[in-house]
């Protein structure tokens, strides 16, 4: 693989045009650096040389599997449980009572980006304690899907198995004992908390209304990768799939501002959210 300065601005702006129609990220000017680090043992792997060769192999499409592969590497971000904490507060301690105050039944939530797995099931954990805590609940039954890009992801997602290292990302230890069950060198999220969490293949560029209706939609840390024009267009499909009063949650740094006015901005004690509007 090349290092950084040797990759040409014609090869980068290949790759950038590559990258943005194929799964909507935007790579910044100056992010060669990215696609070395990310991409180095994968070329490795199938003996190519530099991002030209790369190129021309994927508009061949030769191998087959390359195009995902290296939509893979570029996509795979990292994770942790319980992410900024915050949000994870505001659906245990105000949209859950709220749901519930409203007479709704069992939610549908969507875990919009769930790489390996950390985020649906940190919604799952949550609504587990809400329902331990509230055993008359009309929210039990609710259900997560969590969609990703990335195959490879999506497939130690669903193994629900995870190495020390991971688990100490995020997770107390009172969590990892009463939602986590020790299988040899590995922690298993135990059954309450998985069976609730199905997961699919979704490129949020594609339609995905075939998901159906929400409740609740975690898009967080998904679209400060997408262009302005791509954000307005996510947006717009996602307050479509949102049934009225539903919510959605984004990453700390990441606004509708400019880009969508379907919500209302909600303040909670813990967190920023925000509800369809009516």
């Amino acid at each position: 693989m090349q290092q950084t300065q040797e990759i040409s601005t014609f090869d980068y702006q290949r790759f950038r045009q590559f990258l943005e129609q194929a799964c909507g990220i935007l790579l910044g000017e100056g992010k060669q650096y990215l696609i070395v680090s990310r991409l180095t043992r994968l070329m490795r792997e199938e003996n190519i040389a530099n991002l030209s060769a790369l190129m021309l192999a994927i508009e061949k499409g030769q191998p087959r599997h390359l195009r995902d592969a290296v939509i893979d590497a570029m996509t795979t971000n990292e994770t942790s449980w319980f992410r900024d904490g915050q949000p994870f507060e505001t659906l245990g301690q105000v949209v859950l009572p709220e749901f519930e105050q409203r007479g709704n039944g069992a939610l549908k939530i969507w875990s919009s980006a769930c790489s390996s797995g950390q985020e649906p099931y940190t919604i799952s954990i949550i609504l587990s304690e809400y329902l331990r805590k509230n055993p008359g609940s009309r929210l039990g039954g609710s259900q997560i899907i969590a969609t990703d890009i990335s195959a490879s992801m999506l497939v130690q997602a669903k193994k629900a198995e995870y190495e020390n290292v991971a688990l100490g990302r995020g997770l107390s230890d009172s969590r990892r004992q009463q939602f986590f069950s020790k299988v040899d060198e590995r922690w298993r999220v135990i059954d309450e908390v998985r069976n609730r969490v199905s997961f699919r293949e979704q490129n949020l560029l594609q339609g995905f209304s075939t998901l159906g209706k929400f409740d609740v939609i975690f898009c967080r840390n998904v679209l400060i990768y997408f262009s302005g024009e791509r954000k307005q267009d996510i947006l717009k499909r996602m307050a479509l799939s949102l049934n009225k009063g539903g919510y959605l949650f984004l990453g700390a740094s990441e606004t509708i501002s400019g880009y969508s006015d379907a919500f209302d901005l909600v303040r909670t004690p813990f967190s920023t959210v925000y509800r369809r509007k009516d």
